[in-house]
């Protein structure tokens, strides 16, 4: 997919949009995980935890779509 704009119905659409929404996903499912792993354990500052978990994911959807898929 790399980093070209997609278009459905003649609207094109930023490849980073998707990967905002894989990270956002991803973001859900490993917080729900921790929560039930760790436990409910009230994080000091969980705002900024959730953010950081969610730039992590969406740069690693980014780098895995535009390096390792573009290149297969």
């Amino acid at each position: 997919m790399g980093l070209q704009e997609i278009a459905i119905g003649g609207i094109f659409i930023s490849p980073l949009l998707v990967y905002a929404l894989i990270g956002l996903i991803a973001t859900l499912v490993v917080r729900s995980l921790l929560h039930w792993v760790v436990g409910h354990v009230a994080l000091w500052y969980e705002a900024w935890f959730d953010i950081s978990l969610f730039i992590i994911l969406t740069a690693a959807a980014t780098f895995l779509f535009t390096t390792v898929v573009a290149n297969l």
